[in-house]
């Protein structure tokens, strides 16, 4: 690619409006958000101690040290609204501020999910004709990021109301004086990269609900190459949670998801158990040079440069007159691959890392070829 359009991305990343501001001009989310959810381990069966528990495993294990923060309780928590229409947890949740407190005290960050609905999608109550009282508790309780789900919205709302539907809540978490991250999730629909900066989202679910194996996971992320002019620093494409450690992919199918998700600047939000992490799932989701790329202070989201059939190569470019790129082969048998440094936009003569095995390669003129395992990823940075 040429410098030209090299800096055309840079230029489309920073001129999208930014959303809600943790202080003058800092905006929140100014790398893509790095933290847990619970979901896809523990659906309806979420429990203060269990997420008490997962988020000290986040500290234990490495990851607050690397970069996530976020402790993010998905569906399920919420009880009855009593009289005044205030929401409250159900019994599962004792006590939602003193949960918040313990997440704090951890140096990390608490998140909760609600619907624009009145139903979320697991049946309970969703915030519709609730949003400020909403918002107003979850600011007493501390929350730092609010997820917003469709589901039931659309028994009560028409497409064309989706963006005020949004908008509605945003200005009601503005209202209440604290930062919040704003994560959008309603599947990608309406085109919704186009327009969720505008009602104030900093991240937004550019996909269905990923839950499965690699055909899902190639894909959700495959899928995001033409997005990369509507995300940077503050606003995100989101194409869902991380499926390493379920058991769900083999061992280069969830270096191929870390490494797409980080070549995207797509949130990071571990779904597994973090407290019975195997070593080798611990190893993935804490490589310090592979979340650089992905936590790249740029922010500019990595797009597809080639593809033959199943082969295909991305690049994201870096600070520091660097490129990260990464040979995907998503076929059923390896298969050597090449990338020409003139498709990255880089000179002839490069430096090879190595960012999995964090080792040095060498000095390369014109080209880098790789052997790549069958669903696998070579992840290299070249400068």
């Amino acid at each position: 690619m040429t410098k030209s359009l090299w800096w055309l991305c840079l230029v489309s990343a920073l001129v999208l409006p930014s959303p809600g501001l943790s202080a003058p001009g800092s905006p929140l989310a100014a790398t893509p958000p790095m933290g847990w959810n619970d979901w896809y381990q523990y659906g309806c069966k979420v429990t203060d101690a269990i997420v008490r528990a997962n988020a000290l495993a986040m500290v234990q294990s490495g990851m607050k040290a690397v970069g996530y923060t976020y402790v993010n309780i998905d569906d399920c928590w919420q009880g009855q609204r009593d009289a005044e229409g205030f929401i409250h947890p159900n019994k599962r949740f004792p006590d939602m501020k003193a949960l918040g407190n313990y997440i704090h005290s951890l140096g990390l960050k608490f998140g909760i999910y609600s619907s624009p609905g009145p139903k979320t999608c697991a049946g309970y109550e969703g915030s519709y004709g609730h949003e400020k009282q909403d918002a107003e508790t979850y600011a007493r309780w501390g929350v730092d990021l609010v997820k917003y789900d469709w589901c039931s919205a659309s028994k009560v709302y028409s497409p064309d109301q989706m963006r005020a539907a949004y908008r509605k809540m945003y200005e009601a978490i503005l209202s209440t004086g604290r930062p919040m991250v704003f994560s959008l999730c309603q599947y990608g629909l309406e085109a919704v990269w186009r327009w969720g900066a505008s009602v104030g989202g900093n991240m937004w679910r550019t996909t269905d609900d990923i839950g499965g194996g690699y055909d899902r996971v190639s894909l959700f992320g495959f899928q995001q190459n033409g997005l990369g002019k509507f995300a940077g620093p503050g606003h995100w494409n989101d194409p869902d949670i991380l499926q390493i450690g379920l058991g769900r992919l083999n061992y280069n199918e969830e270096l191929t998801q870390m490494s797409l998700w980080c070549l995207l600047a797509a949130p990071l939000l571990a779904g597994n158990d973090l407290t019975h992490m195997t070593e080798a799932t611990r190893e993935i989701l804490t490589n310090p040079e592979v979340i650089a790329v992905d936590q790249d202070p740029k922010g500019i989201e990595g797009h597809r440069v080639w593809q033959e059939g199943p082969l295909e190569i991305w690049a994201k470019p870096l600070i520091h007159h660097s490129v990260a790129v990464g040979l995907f082969n998503r076929s059923l048998s390896p298969l050597p691959m090449t990338v020409h440094f003139k498709q990255v936009g880089m000179p002839e003569t490069v430096r090879v890392r190595d960012l999995w095995a964090r080792k040095d390669l060498g000095t390369f003129h014109h080209t880098f070829s790789a052997e790549v395992p069958s669903h696998g990823v070579v992840l290299v940075k070249l400068q």
